[in-house]
């Protein structure tokens, strides 16, 4: 079966940086139309961290201007770039493709000092 799995997640400080990545197995099912990461913080909802809709991309309020989500389709992997972090992007980060209604298992991503 299909599965997207995580990577790239960890301890960083305030105001680093990581990358994270989302590689799917078994057959490509990313779409530049149909892909997103999405983050749940304790106690907290699963909230939309940054979608690729339609060629465009769209990010939360929260995290504009300091994440940078991306896909290499032909690697069938998808990318998220979280510059200047803060203590609250604190949470478990799950990439999650549209295209099958498929999510990955998350990786947790602390910011603290």
């Amino acid at each position: 079966q299909v599965q997207l799995v995580e990577s790239g997640g960890g301890l960083v400080e305030p105001g680093g940086s990581l990358r994270l990545s989302c590689e799917a197995s078994g057959r490509s099912i990313f779409s530049i139309n149909a892909m997103g990461w999405y983050r749940q913080a304790p106690g907290k909802q699963r909230e939309l961290v940054a979608r690729i809709s339609g060629g465009r991309t769209i990010y939360a309020g929260s995290v504009e201007g300091r994440f940078t989500i991306s896909g290499d389709f032909a690697k069938n992997t998808m990318f998220l770039q979280m510059n200047s972090l803060k203590p609250e992007d604190t949470a478990v980060y799950y990439c999650y493709s549209e295209i099958g209604g498929i999510w990955g298992q998350g990786t947790q991503v602390t910011v603290s000092s």
